[in-house]
């Protein structure tokens, strides 16, 4: 998929998923080539991960276990939009 996520201006969905109250999503920002794993948990804080893209695929399918292995590469703070719309879409009542 090429469409542009609303959450983050300029970046491009290339994969997502819903399973069990998790919603991960795989992006690729072409302004500065970085590729993001973020993922919206209902019953936990939402983070955001910065991965390279020979890890994308297997961060995007196991993103807590990458969380866990590499925090500083874990943003915990997503933007005010983001959490917005991810609330507007019925994927964020616990945040």
């Amino acid at each position: 998929m090429t469409a542009t996520l609303a959450t983050h201006p300029g970046r491009r969905e290339l994969d997502h998923r819903y399973t069990n109250g998790i919603d991960v999503t795989l992006s690729w920002c072409p302004a500065d080539d970085r590729l993001f794993v973020t993922v919206l948990d209902d019953a936990g804080d939402p983070f955001e991960l910065v991965v390279e893209a020979r890890q994308a695929l297997d961060a995007f399918h196991h993103p807590f276990a990458y969380a866990a292995a590499g925090p500083a590469r874990v943003s915990r703070v997503l933007d005010a939009h983001a959490l917005e719309s991810a609330s507007r879409a019925g994927r964020a009542e616990a945040l």
